[in-house]
């Protein structure tokens, strides 16, 4: 069976201009069709049920009616969470570059693999597959927003950049009844690049449900997750002395490590693609009692389940894939891994598969007012997982059953001056992953009258090596490895104040027996503890119509240890912050300026799709700078950028060996939302 982004990928084939643009045109004319209504992110009504809806109890003695009609409320919640989250509709931010938020860099091309610059651990407790440089792009099946409307809601994404620099994007969420959402969502990234066949192609894809029955007992929430990157590697540019040759003006001309003639002009004969599928069902049935409460002349009333007692089932499948082909090997290209002469025709074909199923039963205790609940809960888990290499002349795979404990302790903190607490505990006791463990536990305190909130917390975990760093094989090498269990150990504090604009935090890391691919391009393991600090700091100036916005982040390792990141990073936006035109216009204009202290930042392996310590080539640049006019207009919002400015006084930003940033480029991208 294929899948809706299988047949959009196959349409947009070799044709990406054509397809956004005619994309745009019918969704444009479909927006002029469809009737508007207000929309009030953050506004609840004063009397309403559970489901957000005012009940006339003259019309109809139930809160299972129709809405009334009125402004359209929208929010979203996690699993079984309380706590309302409204979509962000601010234009402050509206211009900066997607996938490289808070800290992420990628190539140099929209779409490209991505490194965070502010350390981060990526091994998961458990078995893993092990491949993250398009994580700032995907969709996750356990993170997904669960939403809750009054009024069907629909966004139009469109981003447009020089050198056809495209992504496409669709949301839509309605309630098919007040206690029954569905949302779905839809991005396509095009993007070939300033440098010589760096193409990428995307398709990320979800659809979410969220439905509680009428009496509040039984609750559901579903999501289906499906992400493929297509990534052509050009193996970077050959020097970066080329900048300074006015002869290689065009980017295009500078010679890249992969680019065969005979080919294809703007295809790399080297691809790898990413992709995922994933299913999750998250149930629970609740026992409680009733808490029936009457507006003054009895004309509405609220009817809400005060829980006491929940059994929840859970259950995730997924299926992950990675793939790489080399249509047209170079025996020099593989000279660090293998000796291998190649006749016409030949290929280097490498397959990774990954499928797991996850079940687990929880038994959950509920304790307190319906405003201020205690949760705890426990349960037992199974998981099945397969792993497998599929090289042309042969395949292996391996089965593993494990089982697992958990717990959990929460009470959410819904109005001012409360306490919030979290603590969390997994423990794998049988199979390949037995032994591996989370523990993490959180407080934090709102402040009141706007104050903001403190938080403090600590998290230890215990992890297997993903399985691409104990086995990679092709058609003619192989590579197998051993590597003992990953220790990590977190200890953070942070503060936020919306009263005074500011937020900050610290965060420390202890890390042993260390999983990391080293200057070879291998993986490998550093066995000594070492720790990595962070502080960060960011803080808003109003002076009037003026905005400047700073942001802050030190980090520092001991020892030495094999990380490389910035010691300092800073990102700082001047902007004029307004409204015009009788106060209907509303803008936000400036500059913003981005930089990092020298390092020697990691390099980037094609083969194997991975980001690697390296000490030979040290980055350092000027500062980045873009200028920008984010404005909006009722419920429509639209940036034009100048990106890249300072490349018209400097060569192009250095992001890693052989990879640079675009040229000085112009990019617009706009927000439209219709509310039917």
């Amino acid at each position: 069976m294929y899948s809706c982004t299988t047949y959009l990928c196959c349409f947009v084939k070799n044709k990406p201009y054509s397809f956004f643009t005619r994309f745009f045109q019918a969704f444009a004319a479909l927006l002029w069709l469809l009737p508007a209504k207000t929309v009030s992110a953050q506004t609840q009504p004063n009397k309403q049920n559970l489901y957000g809806a005012p009940v006339d109890t003259n019309a109809k003695k139930t809160n299972t009616g129709e809405w009334e009609t009125g402004d359209a409320q929208i929010y979203y919640t996690r699993p079984f969470s309380t706590v309302k989250r409204y979509i962000d509709t601010s234009i402050h931010t509206l211009h900066r570059r997607p996938y490289s938020q808070p800290w992420y860099r990628d190539l140099g091309n929209l779409g490209s693999p991505s490194m965070n610059l502010m350390f981060t651990p990526q091994n998961p407790v458990g078995l893993s597959l092990g491949y993250h440089s398009f994580d700032a792009l995907r969709y996750k099946v356990d993170s997904m927003n669960y939403y809750n409307t009054t009024r069907p809601y629909s966004t139009f994404v469109y981003n447009l950049g020089s050198k056809l620099e495209q992504t496409a994007q669709i949301f839509h969420t309605q309630n098919i009844k007040p206690y029954w959402n569905v949302a779905f969502n839809y991005r396509k990234t095009n993007t070939p690049g300033y440098y010589l066949v760096q193409r990428n192609n995307h398709d990320n894809f979800y659809l979410s449900t969220n439905y509680t029955s009428p009496s509040q007992q039984y609750q559901l929430y579903a999501a289906l997750v499906e992400n493929k990157q297509q990534h052509d590697e050009n193996g970077g540019m050959v020097a970066d002395t080329f900048f300074s040759n006015p002869q290689y003006r065009d980017r295009k001309s500078i010679p890249v490590r992969f680019a065969n003639n005979g080919y294809s002009a703007v295809r790399s004969p080297v691809t790898t693609m990413n992709r995922d599928f994933s299913i999750m069902i998250d149930q629970a049935y609740t026992w409680g009692r009733r808490d029936t409460t009457y507006s003054e002349d009895s004309t509405q009333y609220s009817d809400k389940l005060i829980p006491r007692f929940r059994i929840g089932h859970r259950l995730e499948m997924s299926n992950q894939r990675y793939l790489y082909k080399d249509m047209r090997p170079d025996s020099l290209r593989y000279s660090d891994f293998f000796r291998r002469t190649f006749a016409s025709g030949d290929s280097v074909y490498s397959r990774q598969e990954w499928f797991y199923a996850d079940n687990r039963i929880l038994l959950n205790g509920i304790l307190g007012k319906s405003d201020n609940q205690f949760v705890f809960n426990a349960g037992v888990g199974n998981r099945f997982d397969q792993f497998g290499t599929h090289y042309i002349n042969g395949k292996q795979e391996d089965n593993i059953i494990s089982n697992y404990v958990l717990a959990s302790l929460l009470k959410e903190g819904s109005r001012e001056k409360q306490w919030d607490f979290s603590a969390n505990a997994k423990l794998f006791v049988t199979g390949t992953a037995a032994g591996n463990f989370l523990a993490d536990a959180a407080l934090a305190k709102d402040l009141g009258k706007g104050w903001g909130s403190i938080r403090i917390g600590a998290s230890q975990q215990l992890n297997n090596a993903p399985y691409n760093y104990t086995l990679y094989q092709n058609q003619f090498w192989a590579r197998t490895n051993d590597f003992g269990k990953e220790s990590t150990t977190q200890l953070f504090a942070s503060i936020s104040s919306p009263k005074y604009k500011l937020s900050a935090g610290a965060r420390n890391y202890l890390i042993g027996n260390y999983l990391y691919f080293d200057e070879q391009q291998n993986p490998a393991q550093y066995a000594p503890a070492f720790s990595l600090a962070q502080v960060w700091l960011r803080k808003v100036f109003y002076f009037g119509n003026f905005v400047l916005d700073n942001e802050l982040l030190y980090q520092q390792k001991t020892g030495s240890a094999p990380v490389n990141v910035p010691k300092l990073m800073g990102r700082h936006q001047f902007s004029i912050e307004t409204r015009i035109f009788n106060r209907e216009l509303k803008i936000a204009t400036g500059l913003e300026v981005r930089y990092h202290s020298d390092y020697y930042a990691n390099g980037y392996s094609p083969f194997f799709n991975q980001f690697y310590y390296q000490t030979s080539y040290l980055v350092a640049n000027t500062p980045e700078a873009s200028v920008f006019f984010n404005f909006n207009i009722k419920r429509f919002r639209a940036y034009i950028m100048f990106d890249q400015v300072q490349q018209f006084f400097n060569d192009n930003l250095i992001i890693s060996n052989g990879y640079a940033a675009q040229n000085a480029m112009l990019r617009f991208g706009f927000n439209w939302v219709l509310i039917n």
